[in-house]
């Protein structure tokens, strides 16, 4: 078996249908010298997902209890085995060419991310599988004053090189809902962080609140942490939306170069 170049790891939880689809874009992969790392925190198992597979080399890890997102990309990490990592939410998709973009991006930094199109889905219940019926640009410069602010960083589909975390450590578990904002300002503090112009990831979203981010209260805390960790000062928990639409955060609106095609992703499962 060839040795991997690239670990892309996806914490999953209770979201087969979502899971495949996301297995179905990193087959469509252009760059192919990748191993595939899902950790399964606590949930159904995934292994009948994973053999509509084979052509991926997948790594699946059961944890017996729930341990949470941040803990399961910890354990992921213990087990990557590649110089470089790609981190992916399991219901986040990527477009077939992402990654080959990414490698080409890094070779002058340590840490590239990219722009999205936040999607909203409807679930068709008949093919099991989720239609796109919104979907909004996301694209934001990265001036180190804004991501202070509002941080625009999406964690889902970055590719960075592994030794930044013998530098910096793991992923910050006591921040739950920031820890992808905890793990940037901690990279752009040592290393080169680049954004790419293009939305390469197709990240789910739900302004009914279907995400971990749409409960604001139980959210406070986890920024007040954050805050304090790396003086940030007072920031609000508002909508997501809203934040969107505060005159400071859409001044740093940028344009990207559109890629996705707007057809929904048919998995093997279907």
């Amino acid at each position: 078996m060839k040795q991997p170049l690239v670990s892309i790891i996806i914490p999953t939880y209770h979201r087969l249908q979502a899971l495949s689809e996301l297995l179905e874009a990193l087959y469509r992969q252009t760059y192919k010298n990748f191993e595939v790392i899902i950790v399964n925190d606590g949930g159904p198992s995934v292994a009948s997902v994973v053999e509509l597979y084979p052509e991926l080399q997948c790594i699946y890890i059961d944890l017996t209890v729930n341990k949470m997102h941040v803990h399961a990309r910890n354990r992921g990490l213990e087990v990557a085995t590649g110089e470089l990592i790609m981190l992916c939410d399991d219901d986040d998709l990527i477009v077939p060419g992402h990654i080959e973009r990414m490698m080409i991006e890094l070779l002058d930094n340590d840490l590239v991310y990219s722009d999205a199109e936040i999607v909203e889905y409807a679930v068709d219940q008949h093919h099991a599988s989720r239609k796109p019926i919104s979907r909004r640009l996301f694209a934001y410069d990265d001036n180190l004053e804004g991501m202070r602010k509002f941080s625009t960083f999406i964690p889902s589909g970055c590719l960075y090189r592994r030794s930044i975390h013998n530098v910096i450590g793991s992923f910050d578990e006591t921040i739950e809902n920031y820890w992808d904002w905890d793990f940037y300002l901690r990279v752009v503090e040592r290393f080169q962080v680049s954004r790419v112009p293009v939305a390469g990831v197709i990240y789910a979203f739900s302004p009914s609140g279907g995400n971990k981010s749409g409960n604001l209260v139980n959210m406070r805390p986890f920024l007040d942490k954050l805050s304090a960790k790396h003086n940030l000062g007072w920031l609000p928990t508002k909508n997501f939306y809203l934040l969107l639409e505060e005159p400071e955060v859409r001044s740093r609106m940028r344009e990207s170069k559109i890629v996705w095609d707007g057809v929904e992703m048919t998995s093997r499962l279907v």
